[in-house]
């Protein structure tokens, strides 16, 4: 992956990814800050939320982990939850997830992870349906931080597995969508 700072870097740029794959994406680049929500629940009108946290790069793209020593996190990135914003601007992002959340149909649990734009705008970057739950994994941090520990965590989301399990699909799964979602 490479970033482009200007016009004249996007030919290299390019080139260095078709050494991967004849195919390349070009995406525009959102500047803010990356924020992220924990999000957890099968009952649209009772979803837990945790708490938002703020990732802070030192340079680059953001890296969850070191790949040669993972457990001692990100090389180039510091993350803190609660995030250090006002309170109703991470209600803001808790409610943007919630959103999200419900218009994808997300069941049991999801990441939603966000840039907070300098003029106020939320962005979504992408919504992890299967987070990481290591020391360093973010969404047992959000938790913890909004009052759930993780042998609870666990706990609840063995439940949530088990909710919308029908004896007449032999213990499938059987997808409720949401009956209707607005987004503004």
């Amino acid at each position: 992956m490479k970033k482009a700072s200007g016009a004249d870097e996007l030919p290299a740029a390019i080139e260095s990814a078709r050494q991967y794959d004849s195919k390349v994406l070009i995406e525009q680049a959102v500047s803010g800050c990356e924020v992220g929500c924990a999000v957890m629940g099968n009952d649209y009108s009772a979803l837990i939320v945790g708490e938002v946290d703020q990732i802070r790069l030192s340079h680059g793209f953001f890296h969850i982990h070191q790949e040669t020593e993972p457990e001692k996190g990100s090389e180039n990135a510091a993350s803190t939850v609660p995030a250090d914003l006002p309170d109703s601007e991470r209600e803001r992002i808790r409610e943007t997830a919630k959103i999200i959340y419900k218009a994808l149909g997300c069941r049991g649990l999801a990441r939603e992870d966000m840039f907070l734009q300098e003029d106020g705008r939320i962005v979504l970057n992408e919504v992890n349906t299967l987070p990481g739950f290591t020391s360093y994994s973010r969404y047992p941090r959000m938790m913890a931080a909004a009052g759930i520990a993780l042998p609870e965590l666990i706990d609840r989301l063995i439940e949530l597995a088990m909710e919308g399990r029908s004896p007449q699909t032999g213990g499938r799964w059987l997808f409720q969508p949401p009956d209707s979602i607005i987004v503004s």
